[in-house]
């Protein structure tokens, strides 16, 4: 995978220009932008806990998530991302990275120094308000997380995240809501909901017989929506229609 500079961070400007009105001054901003993008294999880390920041990373292709170790080993996976998005958005501000993010797939990073990126941010109100909007929208992604995890049945937790990653790659402009291919494995999707990857697999079974999904291997096709909603308690209210 290869992409210039030029065209790199793309996707990000069109993010953000989902999350407010930028004007062309605003768009030339962020195109002259000093970056470096680099390649990143599938389970590459990109963040490390513990580690000082420097830069921010925004994810150019490919997916990746967030996640934080228990002592114990465990591992929960915390959000998931798309590309267009500013992986560490809070590292702007916070000098030690507080949680890991790793890539899902074979990805393109592009990487900005923080003090360019804040340089940005102060010289255009509307770059500032939607990257604080982003911030905003990723805390009520993660309220909606807490509340999956700690209090949606096992079937529920797999719809909604399900609901979930459709909805986002419908808003980023990755195709169509009702049939996608997901890039995470049974194993990353039971990190995500608190589940085992046997358990992940009878309520993907699960939704199947009850005719909400169909399936070959990763390729998930949504037959009726109406139904996942149901049974997710999917409400997209709280991805605030531009995540």
């Amino acid at each position: 995978m290869k992409a210039n500079d030029r065209e790199a961070l793309a996707p990000f400007a069109r993010k953000l220009g989902r999350l407010g009105t930028l004007t062309p001054a605003d768009e030339a901003l962020l195109a002259a932008l000093p970056i470096t993008v680099r390649e990143a294999a599938a389970g590459q880390y990109l963040v490390r806990e513990g580690a000082p920041t420097t830069e921010c990373c925004i994810l150019v292709s490919g997916y990746a998530c967030r996640h934080k170790v228990a002592a114990n080993g465990g591992r929960q996976i915390v959000s998931f991302h798309l590309p267009g998005d500013i992986l560490d958005l809070q590292h702007l501000l916070l000098p030690i990275a507080d949680h890991n993010v790793q890539t899902l797939t074979e990805s393109l990073v592009a990487w900005i120094p923080k003090p360019a990126l804040k340089r940005v941010a102060d010289e255009s109100a509307a770059i500032a308000d939607a990257l604080w909007r982003d911030s905003l929208i990723d805390a009520s992604i993660f309220r909606e997380w807490v509340l999956n995890v700690g209090r949606r049945d096992a079937r529920s937790r797999t719809a909604h995240m399900l609901c979930e990653f459709a909805a986002r790659r419908e808003a980023a402009g990755l195709g169509s809501p009702e049939e996608f291919e997901l890039p995470m494995t049974q194993e990353q999707i039971a990190d995500a909901t608190g589940l085992t990857a046997v358990h992940v697999n009878r309520m993907l079974r699960a939704l199947e017989i009850e005719g909400a999904i169909t399936r070959e291997r990763r390729r998930i096709r949504i037959v009726d929506w109406d139904r996942m909603r149901w049974i997710a308690d999917f409400d997209p209210v709280y991805l605030h229609a531009a995540a």
